[in-house]
């Protein structure tokens, strides 16, 4: 979206007053200490008081390892049972471009202006200030003990440099990567007649079939697709993470570099470990599977142990409930990470107590952490009876935002194409430049608002108030908590001319990072596959 500045005269005097006021303030004298909020108050937008330790192959981990979760590994089994194989594959891969268009756009943004906070930050900046259980032990422990210990090592390790948790999440991700290459190959061994049942090809698309009747009744078309919708919604929770890249911009070497080269090989991960992987297990296992209709969301209901045991491998199983602890960990580390980091990135727009931006010296804000740690406190409800339906509400307020946080991100990427349009910056001068916009962005704001808007479809199959309102609090959440900050502060959408460009960008434009280029055949390897 390149374009001119304006020819009004008088937009021209405003475009350069607000240049002005931006400069002037990005060259004030910086705080004497930013560990001290009563001394010093922090620079909205800046990232000076976090330090920049993730190299590039943490980040590279951090981008694969925020997309890899239950939902690949226990989730795809109600993907396959609902849709079928045709239609859970369709599915995955169409939402994976939507996931692609959010980080492309996400990228663009990101490695322009690499702050704390991200996209909560972007979106207030460019469209509006408002906007913005696994068990792998002793059945006869009791449960409580090992929630105890899990939050007071994932805590822990969040209050420790930013490096150490890096270094965390590198070996998390590991793990899961391994496994999932593992499956791969495994599935091309035993689909060419490695397993006890001989050649099996595409024998699971003819029987019973490429595609699975899900609720509706007398109606087969209309059934299959309403299974690969509802599947589509499913797809979208297990994709989601995938933002952590840009959080951790704010904290990572060289981000004009290391973002983009993580943003550009997510699309090469969707395909490989996502599409590869629902692809193999529709060719392994058949989607009217007991085991897949049982309901449980424990390992012997993921489709990787059932296509196990029909090949007559029966030790899977114990492999893939180890994986499924190291999956449920990372994702705590990684939740941890992400939401203390928004929140220090709400706190430099003053949209959250200045408190939250108090950072230990190796660069840690440890209130921020303290805080979100502090949710973690909520599994103990596992202990209660009703602790199974709270915890259903949370997962589904957690799971739609996620879809209302890849909207966001858009929008706030369309306006931002606006604001440099404005300023007169081709798009040609970013760091890294997304491709087709701004349709592509638009392609997934759009589908973003229709699986947003859509996802509860089966209360009304029939007519459950209850399953209603669990389908869509968060969305009324997101309504009501908007509309109340605009109507409490009178908040305006921002211009295109007046979007803050600067705040954040220039204290990169001024460092300087050295660049390690290896010389040894490993080196060159590891540097291709991890950036």
């Amino acid at each position: 979206m390149n374009g001119s500045p304006p020819n009004n005269m008088e937009t021209k005097e405003r475009a350069n007053a607000t240049v002005a006021k931006l400069l002037e303030s990005s060259h004030s004298p910086k705080p004497a200490s930013t560990h001290d909020v009563e001394k010093a108050e922090p620079e909205i937008g800046t990232t000076v008081h976090l330090q920049r330790r993730l190299q590039s192959r943490h980040l590279q981990m951090i981008a694969i390892g925020g997309t890899i979760g239950t939902g690949l590994f226990i989730g795809s089994g109600g993907a396959l049972a609902n849709a079928g194989p045709a239609g859970a594959l369709i599915a995955y891969a169409f939402v994976g471009t939507l996931v692609y268009s959010v980080m492309v756009a996400l990228g663009e943004m990101a490695t322009y202006i690499p702050i704390s906070g991200a996209f909560t930050a972007y979106a207030a900046r460019f469209v509006d200030p408002s906007k913005t259980d696994y068990c792998y032990w002793s059945p006869d422990l009791n449960i409580g003990i090992f929630i105890g210990v899990f939050w007071a090592v994932i805590t822990a390790i969040n209050f420790l440099p930013v490096s150490f948790y890096g270094e965390v999440e590198f070996y998390f991700a590991s793990i899961k990567v391994l496994t999932v290459v593992g499956f791969l190959i495994f599935g091309i061994c035993i689909d060419a007649g490695a397993g006890q049942n001989g050649y099996l090809g595409f024998h699971t698309w003819n029987r019973p079939g490429a595609f699975a009747e899900h609720i509706v009744e007398n109606n087969p078309s209309l059934a299959k697709f309403v299974g690969f919708w509802a599947v589509l919604i499913q797809a979208g929770f297990s994709y989601q993470g995938t933002e952590l890249v840009a959080i951790a911009a704010g904290e990572t070497m060289n981000p004009r570099k290391t973002v983009p080269a993580a943003i550009k090989k997510t699309f090469y991960r969707i395909l490989l470990f996502f599409v590869g992987a629902i692809f193999f297990i529709g060719l392994l296992v058949p989607y009217d599977n007991q085991d897949l209709l049982n309901g449980t969301t424990d390992a012997a209901s993921s489709p990787f142990v059932i296509a196990a045991k029909l090949a007559g491998v029966p030790v899977l199983p114990s492999l893939i409930n180890a994986v499924l602890l190291t999956v449920v960990l990372s994702a705590a580390n990684s939740n941890v990470y992400s939401g203390s980091r928004i929140l220090v990135g709400l706190a430099n727009e003053r949209f959250a107590p200045r408190a939250l931006t108090l950072t230990t010296n190796g660069g840690v804000p440890y209130v921020a952490v303290a805080f979100t740690s502090a949710f973690g406190l909520l599994g103990f409800m596992n202990e209660s009876s009703s602790g199974g339906t709270v915890f259903n509400w949370l997962v589904n307020i957690t799971g739609v935002a996620g879809f209302i946080s890849w909207t966001c991100i858009g929008i706030a990427h369309i306006a931002f194409m606006r604001a440099l349009e404005a300023r007169g910056v081709s798009r040609d001068t970013l760091p890294y430049k997304a491709m087709g916009q701004p349709w592509f962005t638009w392609y997934g704001v759009g589908f973003n608002i229709l699986i947003i808007l859509t996802q509860g479809f089966t209360s009304f199959m029939p007519w459950s108030t209850s399953n209603f309102f669990v389908a869509y609090v968060s969305l009324i959440l997101f309504v009501v908590l908007y509309v109340g900050h605009k109507l409490v502060f009178r908040t305006k959408f921002v211009k295109a001319i007046e979007a803050d460009l600067d705040t954040g960008r220039t204290e990169i434009d001024e460092m300087y990072f050295e660049e390690v280029v290896p010389t040894t055949w490993y080196g060159k390897i590891g540097h291709w596959l991890l950036g």
